[in-house]
């Protein structure tokens, strides 16, 4: 016999209320899932992004911030900035690999393929370096980026886009 099938996440866009919960799902996603890539002092470096609340409301904001929710709760985001950045990415821990991630960022290309984007950059984390070659991202740089006098590595990565990824009308 088989599990039950996760149920499918919808998509909405960010509301200036989510902006704690999506802070909770941010730490939470840093703290369960990069320990292997990054140390603990990197960690918290990370994390504490998450604590000034109204800026990260305000970068949200800022931003196209697509929330997935599953059954009125988010289970994960997607940031995208200037239709061609996707500036965050988090799913949370207990839900990775049940295809949030993948939505998030299928609906990212679609919008800004819609919006003239002819290419997606991201600057990902060691921990998602993977899933977003996957996605057929292609590594450019390697970067360190400093978060409270701790350096973390990225990578930027850009994926072309093509008509097909735009929605159909």
């Amino acid at each position: 016999m088989s599990a039950a099938k996760a149920p499918a996440a919808a998509l909405r866009p960010f509301l200036p209320a989510d902006t704690s919960a999506l802070a909770s799902l941010m730490r939470d996603s840093i703290f369960a899932l990069t320990g292997d890539d990054y140390d603990e002092d990197q960690q918290d470096a990370w994390a504490a992004v998450t604590e000034d609340e109204a800026a990260l409301a305000a970068r949200f904001g800022a931003a196209l911030t697509l929330v997935a929710t599953r059954e009125g709760e988010p289970v994960g985001f997607l940031a995208l900035t200037d239709n061609k950045v996707i500036d965050l990415l988090y799913v949370h821990p207990e839900v990775v690999g049940e295809g949030v991630g993948a939505l998030l960022c299928d609906a990212a290309e679609k919008l800004a393929t819609a919006r003239g984007a002819t290419s997606l950059t991201v600057d990902a984390s060691d921990t998602a370096l993977g899933f977003f070659q996957k996605r057929g991202f292609v590594p450019k740089s390697r970067n360190t980026v400093q978060r409270g006098g701790v350096w973390l590595g990225t990578t930027t990565m850009e994926k072309l886009l093509t008509a097909g990824d735009a929605p159909l009308h």
